[in-house]
């Protein structure tokens, strides 16, 4: 098996959620080496401005900008997270519902940075060079989904004690108040922020209501998916209109022998499957035989 073999192989073999780490990884991988070794700054156009006017000429930057990462740490951070937050709520919910959370939180958390950067003074928030990136928003949809719906589900740390996710949640959620509060990337915790908000929300309408808010999301996806899906080769067949058989003969090989062989052919058919496998010419032939 080839190496590119080698590598779909394993990939189909992931989940969503680890082909989803792994695609984060690989591009990730792949800006370094265009930034680093070929100078080109190819994410400019995936990343989610603060400015509304330069949004508006790329719109996909609102779902693009969770795949960049600004260094190894950040994206380390956010795919340890997804892929234990994925784990812990994988056996309770649907994988598509939990993607709905994550992709809804991305796109949430950067609308409500768009909306604040531009509705309030600019000179209120660190905006870290006018962008957003990174996947957090969707982590932190995630994590408040689970710490919500699950709140004592557990997570081992270390190998030796156990801590709950909603104490996680508690914490993060503290430690990211604290850091906003304290002027430390303040759009980037409004990204976060907007995804508490959506995730929160989603796993009460669930309980709650029994209602998955991400249906309509889903069906959106799924159709954008379909577009990319190579289309089967449909080829038409003629078929060739069926010869009527005669003991396992055409008509026409039938005719061709002569009336003992008809008759040795039918009792043949007779011992291989029973009198009720013979057609009604068949049965008709046989009793006309019989008669003369």
């Amino acid at each position: 098996m080839s190496f590119k073999n080698d590598l779909k192989y394993k990939f189909s073999r992931l989940d969503a959620f680890e082909k989803l780490i792994a695609i984060n990884v690989t591009i990730f991988l792949v800006d370094v080496f265009l930034t680093s070794v070929i100078k080109i700054n190819s994410v400019k156009y995936f990343v989610l401005p603060s400015e509304f006017t330069n949004f508006i000429i790329k719109p996909w930057s609102i779902f693009t900008y969770g795949f960049i990462h600004s260094d190894l740490w950040h994206l380390v951070f956010n795919m340890l997270f997804l892929f234990y937050l994925s784990k812990a709520a994988s056996h309770l919910y649907r994988i598509k519902t939990l993607l709905n959370v994550y992709f809804l939180g991305i796109i949430f958390g950067g609308l409500l940075y768009l909306l604040l950067l531009n509705v309030l003074p600019v000179n209120l928030f660190n905006l870290n060079n006018g962008i957003l990136v990174g996947a957090s928003a969707g982590v932190c949809a995630l994590l408040l989904f689970v710490a919500t719906s699950i709140p004592n589900s557990e997570i081992r740390l270390f190998n030796r004690f156990n801590v709950k996710w909603k104490h996680i949640a508690i914490v993060i959620v503290g430690l990211d108040a604290i850091r906003f509060l304290a002027g430390v990337n303040q759009g980037g915790y409004i990204a976060h922020f907007g995804g508490y908000l959506l995730g929160y929300i989603y796993a009460t309408k669930l309980i709650k209501q029994g209602k998955d808010i991400g249906l309509g999301f889903e069906r959106t996806m799924d159709t954008v998916v379909a577009w990319f899906k190579p289309k089967p080769n449909l080829k038409t067949v003629h078929r060739k209109a069926k010869k009527e058989a005669f003991a396992g003969k055409t008509k026409k090989e039938f005719n061709t022998f002569n009336k003992q062989a008809k008759i040795d052919l039918i009792l043949d058919k007779i011992s291989k499957s029973g009198y009720e496998s013979l057609t009604a010419e068949e049965k008709e032939f046989l009793f006309r035989a019989g008669k003369k």
